[in-house]
């Protein structure tokens, strides 16, 4: 009796089904070192207890990219070990904050299923849930995958594709608990702009660029213990090459955005997300956003932003999709996001 695991396929998923995912994770301070020595990450709420207890925490929360990542690892053998690519994100909410010393696991239900016109592939909708030590939800998204079939004679199973809302409304946002923007330190976060001076339609390019290599791939999909096999074995591919971690494009965004939005402090939603085109090593990541939408929050001096995050690897900011309405060439990702700043 095989003892080994290939995965699954296509055909081995079932609509309703739920996976508990292997292997809990404790997260310490080690896990902030190696994230932001990984990507240029610089703000201050993650990287200042200081900074944070100015703000109503009981001190430095982890960056909330390091839970995504970490609950996105535990997915990846049951849902994408054997994917093509990892297609798009949806209803993303950050729940409560990670804390140094927690540990997080994952929960999938699969909720869509959607076979290929080719017949080798399919499409997979998962809604995951990440959960501390206490059993409480810190992060939960929805996200599709296309996925190998083992056999391409299995029968199809009847498509179902989720009714994805377009966006979260700002009502639906999580507010940590004591967070408290009245006191905030503009100087020390490293930016004067608050929430009441950007507009919505207003694009910001954030100048800079990063290029991703080979060897710093490989050091992040190891620590979030992703082992898809299209980030590690030159054979999964047929051109050879190893494709760059989907998440490792968006952190990289991210911490990019810190020019021109270091006061957009804390992601508290993910409305929609794609993986427009493949990112692969020595390709030089450059990000610009879009102010989708502003709202106010209950939190006192909090605000909600609404952003339009493109990360891409050409020099001319702001272009997104050509006449035919497909993404162009150079644009890696298109990721739509909720933010807290302060007002």
């Amino acid at each position: 009796m095989a003892k080994t695991n290939a995965g699954r396929f296509f055909e081995d998923y079932t609509l309703g089904e739920t996976i508990r995912h292997a292997v809990p994770r404790t997260v310490k301070m080690g896990e902030r070192a190696l994230y932001h020595m990984l990507y240029p990450a610089r703000h201050a709420l993650y990287s200042s207890d200081q900074f944070a207890q100015g703000c109503g925490l009981p001190f430095s929360p982890l960056d909330d990219m390091v839970a995504f990542h970490v609950v996105f690892g535990k997915t990846v053998p049951d849902v994408s070990l054997n994917a093509v690519a990892n297609l798009g994100y949806a209803q993303g909410r950050w729940l409560t904050p990670v804390w140094p010393g927690d540990t997080l696991r994952a929960e999938s239900e699969v909720i869509g299923l959607k076979q290929n016109s080719n017949g080798k592939t399919g499409v997979v909708y998962v809604r995951t849930t990440g959960l501390n030590q206490h059993d409480e939800p810190v992060l939960e998204y929805v996200r599709w995958v296309m996925v190998r079939k083992r056999d391409t004679a299995a029968p199809a199973p009847d498509t179902t594709v989720p009714d994805l809302p377009a966006a979260l409304n700002a009502d639906e946002l999580v507010i940590p608990k004591g967070l408290d923007f009245t006191r905030y330190d503009f100087e020390l976060a490293g930016e004067p702009h608050r929430w009441g001076d950007y507009e919505v339609g207003e694009q910001i390019d954030h100048v800079d660029g990063v290029t991703v290599e080979e060897a710093e791939h490989m050091l992040a999909t190891r620590l979030w213990q992703n082992t898809a096999k299209v980030h590690f074995d030159t054979s999964a591919r047929p051109d050879g090459s190893r494709l760059i971690y989907g998440g490792h494009v968006i952190s990289m965004a991210r911490a990019l955005s810190f020019n021109g939005l270091a006061n957009a402090q804390m992601i508290v939603g993910l409305n929609g997300g794609a993986h427009a085109n493949p990112c692969l090593a020595g390709d030089t990541i450059r990000a610009w956003s879009e102010v989708l939408d502003k709202a106010e929050t209950s939190a006192p001096g909090v605000g909600a932003i609404r952003l339009r995050l493109v990360a891409t690897k050409g020099r001319e900011p702001f272009a997104l999709k050509g006449d035919d309405g497909k993404y162009l060439p150079d644009v890696l990702l298109d990721l739509d996001y909720w933010a807290l700043m302060p007002m």
